[in-house]
């Protein structure tokens, strides 16, 4: 009974964080060549985090990036990239994260742990979170707070683009999430 008291209790205090998009983005870089990086961005998303500790210590966080909207400014290599040679944008709409813990390193700083979904493969994999603190937003008045978030796969380990040798493309692609959530009404 003590138990179900702390759930209902825990539950309710549960608050939720929508993304802002407008003032969030999710970027990606990999090595072409061994000699330059390719910037990219994913520029539909959307993430959540639910968290009842006002630090954010217990958050739980969920993100879909949508491979159909992936963008390096460049027409020909987006095409390429929603193709079958990368995304495979109709077959696997999202690249998804969902955060199965989250642990301090030091004041605002964590490392969180959750499975990603990518190209059909699910894998363990680890972001460094910062959290930038909470601010009321002057022009709308919204409970507001800022994040962001880095961390590198290996894109061997999804089975990503292995017809691309690591002289063509890195193996080591670096992801970064940056923005600003709102509370949820």
């Amino acid at each position: 009974m003590l138990a179900a008291a702390i759930i209902i209790q825990t539950a309710a205090f549960s608050q939720t964080w929508k993304a802002d998009k407008l003032h969030s983005h999710i970027t990606f870089t990999i090595t072409h060549l061994t000699i330059s990086d390719v910037d990219g961005s994913f520029t539909e998303f959307d993430a959540t985090i639910t968290a009842t500790k006002p630090d954010f210590s217990d958050a739980k966080f969920d993100f879909n990036a949508y491979t159909n909207s992936v963008n390096t400014n460049n027409d020909y290599r987006d095409k390429d990239l929603k193709s079958e040679h990368f995304f495979e944008a109709e077959k696997y709409p999202a690249v998804v994260f969902t955060s199965t813990g989250i642990k301090s390193t030091s004041k605002n700083h964590y490392q969180v742990t959750g499975n990603m979904a990518l190209h059909g493969v699910v894998k363990p994999v680890v972001f460094d979170l910062v959290y930038r603190g909470t601010v009321v937003n002057p022009k709308n008045k919204k409970t507001t707070s800022g994040f962001i978030a880095t961390g590198v796969i290996k894109r061997s380990y999804f089975a990503f683009a292995s017809g691309y040798p690591s002289a063509v493309l890195s193996d080591e692609v670096t992801f970064k999430a940056s923005g600003e959530f709102t509370k949820a009404d």
